[in-house]
């Protein structure tokens, strides 16, 4: 794409109007100029013809070929924004009858899937025995993650003395929407917050509530969880980027793989729609596309 209206096209000068009122009156930074500018030329280039004649048909095929030569949805997105501005402006104050821009949408992108640690990398994550107060609770805190697919949010707003019944094996957490919900809690991390409870007043602040505690005592900073995680991922030797989320993924993937119950897993997760939890049986459907690559006689590679 040049940066350039392309001379001797029949409305250049319109468009030439059009990007001077933009920086003059609407006061647009050169980098957004450049942008319109961009994706005005490329329709003229696109288009040769008086663009009186453009039709919606001719934008949905073009907005095609840009996708089908690379351009993501993003930037075709940007690029409909640009033309449906110019083409606004000439029917305000130039007399066009219509804006075929009107109504196109760019291609969705595609929804990228939630990055999930294996069984293996999970169990070497979580095998460290603690050595230290802080990493008694370190252990606590992701066993947590793990069993019960919390949010990091909800994790970090958990207090001693409410919602966490060892004994029953449940934890509740009120989540987003201030919906509450109870998620089992696993023998592992009954075990692990156990061992952290009977250390943890030694390392309270007087009369705080939380849970999970930072350096001086007080409610842990979701931040200091994630720095802690990764620290953890690092000593294991996990090459993966791990933060608490991919525990909750890891949680919702794991499950579902073993269980197939999608509803339960909704449900654990907290999620208001069960599209939203959907997105787990794409990463059921690439572990087992795995599987059959490997195994399969007519899908192993030579």
């Amino acid at each position: 794409m040049s940066g350039q209206i392309r001379a001797g096209h029949p409305d250049s000068a319109l468009a030439l109007e059009y990007l001077h009122s933009l920086k003059h009156q609407r006061r647009l930074s050169p980098a957004t100029l450049q942008n319109y500018s961009r994706a005005i030329d490329v329709l003229m280039g696109l288009h040769a013809a008086d663009m009186k004649a453009l039709e919606p048909a001719h934008v949905r095929r073009f907005i095609a070929v840009l996708h089908g030569k690379g351009l993501a949805p993003r930037t075709l997105a940007l690029v409909l924004s640009a033309w449906r501005g110019w083409f606004q402006w000439l029917v305000r104050h130039r007399a066009w009858k219509s804006n075929p821009v009107v109504g196109i949408r760019a291609p969705r992108a595609a929804r990228p899937l939630p990055k999930a640690l294996s069984v293996e990398a999970v169990h070497k994550l979580l095998e460290e025995k603690p050595a230290s107060g802080r990493e008694v609770q370190d252990a606590a805190m992701f066993e947590l993650l793990y069993s019960s697919g919390l949010r990091l949010g909800e994790l970090v707003s958990l207090d001693v003395d409410a919602g966490l019944d060892l004994r029953q094996g449940e934890v509740t957490i009120t989540g987003k929407g201030s919906k509450t919900r109870t998620v089992p809690v696993g023998s592992k991390a009954r075990a692990a917050l156990a061992a952290w409870l009977e250390v943890r007043d030694s390392l309270a602040a007087p009369g705080e509530r939380a849970l999970f505690l930072g350096a001086r005592g007080r409610r842990i900073a979701p931040g200091v969880v994630n720095g802690r995680l990764k620290a953890t991922a690092r000593r294991a030797g996990l090459a993966e980027h791990v933060h608490p989320h991919m525990l909750r993924h890891s949680f919702a993937s794991h499950v579902l793989q073993s269980s197939q119950d999608l509803r339960a897993v909704q449900e654990m997760l907290g999620h208001a729609s069960i599209s939203t939890t959907q997105v787990y049986t794409h990463l059921d459907f690439q572990a087992l596309a795995k599987v059959y690559d490997a195994a399969h006689p007519r899908a192993r590679k030579k």
